[in-house]
C-alpha cells in the first residue's frame, strides 16, 4: 500500500458506533438477497431453456444483459450519490431489482425474460456502487478490512442460497416459482435501508478531503489512472470476475451434463461448496490480509489476493477434471476456499486507495470493469464453445487459466508497489 500519510481516525461516538453496526447489518442482509437473486438462474438454467426453447448461448445472455446493464448504470449511480441521500438510492435499487427478480417469472419468451433480468442490473447498480463508499464513512481505515470482510461474507452465503434455492424450488415447483420466491419478498427489505443513518462524507478523512467538491468525470479518471493501488487491484478484479463468472454460471449444467449429477444435485454441489469454501474463504482471507499489514508487509491485501488465486487456479482446474462426486466436492470447496479470499482485502484497496469524494465513482467505474471485461462475456463465451465444439469441457478451461492470469496481475503489481514505496520511504 502506499506510505502517504493518512489522517488519524476521529473517535466515534456511542451513537455513531451503534449507527455503524446497523448500517453492517442491513447493508450485508441486502448483499445477501442481491446473491440470491443473481444465482438461483444458473441453478435452473436447464428448466428455463427447455421451456422457453433456448439454445446455450441464449441461456447465458440474459446473465449478461444483468452485467452490461449493471456495469452501465454505475457510473450513474455513483455521480448521483454525490448529489443525494445514499440511502434513498439504495432503498430504490433493492425495490427495483426484487421487483424485476420476481417479474421473470413470467417471461413467455428469451426477450422477455432478457428484459426482466436486465433490470435486475439498475437496481443492483445503486446498491452495489453506494455501499461500501458509505461503510467507508462508518469506519476508519484499520477496521475497513474486517467491516468488508463482514460485508462481503454476504456474496457466498447468497450465491449458494441462490443455487441451492434454485435448485430444490426449480425440482419441486418449476423455474418460474423459484424466481417469484427469492425476488418478491425482497421488496419488504428495501425499507430497511432507510432506517440507516446517513453518515458524514470522508468521516475518517482530513478536513480537505470532507470539504473537497466531487471532481468531474474527466478528473476522477484521471486520478484513478495515476492511482497505482487502483489500478493493479480493478486488473486483477476482471479477470478473476472472468473466471469466477463462467465457474457459477456454468457448473452446475457441466456437472449435470459431464459427471450425471440431476439437477437438484449439481445445484446442492455448488451451492454447498459455495457457502462452506466462500464463507471461509472470506474469513480466512480478511484475518491473513490484517495479519500481513500488523506484521508490516508492504501491499499485503494484493499479496494475500494473488497468493491465494495461485491456488484456486490450480484446485479448480482438479474440480473440473474428476469425476467422483467425493472428490469434485472437495475439490470445489477447496478452490471456493482460495477464491474467495481476495473479497475484503481488494475491496479494502479500492476504498482506501482514493480521496473519500471518489470513493463511490472509483467503485463504479471498478464495477464497470470488472464487468464489461470479466462476467459479462464469460459465460456467453463458454455457451458459444460449447455449442461450436460440442465440448462444454473445452469452454470451461477458461476458468483456472484467467485465476492464473490474476494471480500475476495482484502478485506482479504488489511487488512493484512494494519497492516503489520502499524507495520512497
Amino acid at each position: 500500500m502506499s506510505t502517504t500519510p493518512r489522517p488519524q481516525p476521529r473517535p466515534q461516538t456511542e451513537a455513531a458506533a451503534a449507527g455503524a453496526t446497523r448500517a453492517l447489518v442491513v447493508l450485508t442482509a441486502m448483499n445477501l438477497l442481491n446473491y440470491v437473486d443473481r444465482y438461483v438462474p444458473s441453478a435452473v438454467k436447464d428448466l428455463f431453456k427447455a421451456d422457453l426453447g433456448l439454445t446455450d448461448a441464449e441461456t447465458s445472455y440474459p446473465l449478461t444483459a444483468f452485467v452490461v446493464v449493471y456495469m452501465l448504470a454505475s457510473p450513474v449511480f455513483g455521480a448521483l450519490a454525490d448529489k443525494v441521500p445514499r440511502r434513498v438510492v439504495i432503498a430504490a435499487g433493492v425495490a427495483l431489482w426484487s421487483l424485476a427478480t420476481g417479474l421473470a417469472a413470467f417471461a413467455e419468451g428469451f426477450w422477455t425474460f432478457l428484459l426482466a433480468r436486465a433490470l435486475v442490473g439498475v437496481g443492483e447498480a445503486a446498491y452495489a456502487t453506494i455501499s461500501p463508499a458509505l461503510l467507508a464513512d462508518f469506519y476508519p481505515e484499520s477496521k475497513r478490512n474486517r467491516a468488508l470482510t463482514a460485508f462481503y461474507v454476504a456474496i457466498p452465503l447468497g450465491a449458494a442460497l441462490g443455487f441451492i434455492l434454485g435448485g430444490w424450488l426449480g425440482k419441486a415447483f418449476g423455474w418460474r416459482t423459484a424466481f417469484m420466491a427469492v425476488g418478491f419478498p425482497g421488496l419488504l427489505a428495501a425499507g430497511a435501508v432507510l432506517l440507516v443513518p446517513e453518515p458524514e462524507r470522508g468521516a475518517f478523512d482530513s478536513e480537505q478531503e470532507r470539504n473537497a467538491t466531487p471532481p468531474g468525470w474527466a478528473e476522477a479518471l484521471r486520478t484513478l489512472r495515476a492511482t497505482p493501488e487502483y489500478v493493479v487491484a480493478v486488473a486483477g478484479y476482471v479477470l478473476v470476475t472472468f473466471a469466477s463468472g463462467a465457474l457459477a454460471d456454468w457448473m452446475p449444467a457441466y456437472l449435470s451434463r459431464l459427471r450425471g449429477l440431476d439437477l437438484a444435485e449439481a445445484g446442492s454441489l455448488v451451492g454447498t461448496a459455495t457457502v462452506v469454501g466462500g464463507l471461509g474463504g472470506t474469513l480466512l482471507g480478511g484475518w491473513a490480509g490484517d495479519a500481513l499489514r500488523k506484521r508490516g508487509v508492504r501491499s499485503p491485501y494484493l499479496t494475500l489476493s494473488g497468493a491465494t488465486m495461485l491456488g484456486a487456479a490450480v484446485v479448480a482446474a482438479i474440480a473440473l477434471l474428476a469425476t467422483s462426486t467425493a472428490a469434485i466436492t472437495a475439490a470445489m470447496i477447496g478452490a471456493q476456499l482460495l477464491l474467495w479470499c481476495y473479497n475484503g482485502p481488494i475491496n479494502a484497496v479500492l476504498v482506501s486507495s482514493v480521496p473519500a469524494q471518489m470513493r463511490a465513482r472509483a467503485f463504479s467505474l471498478s464495477i464497470l470493469l470488472i464487468h464489461l471485461l470479466g462476467d459479462a462475456i464469460s459465460p456467453p463465451i463458454v455457451g458459444v464453445i460449447a455449442d461450436t465444439t460440442g465440448s462444454l469441457a473445452l469452454g470451461m478451461t477458461l476458468v483456472p487459466v484467467t485465476l492464473f492470469a490474476g494471480a500475476l496481475v495482484w502478485l506482479v503489481g504488489a511487488r512493484r508497489l512494494a519497492a516503489s514505496d520502499a524507495a520512497e520511504g
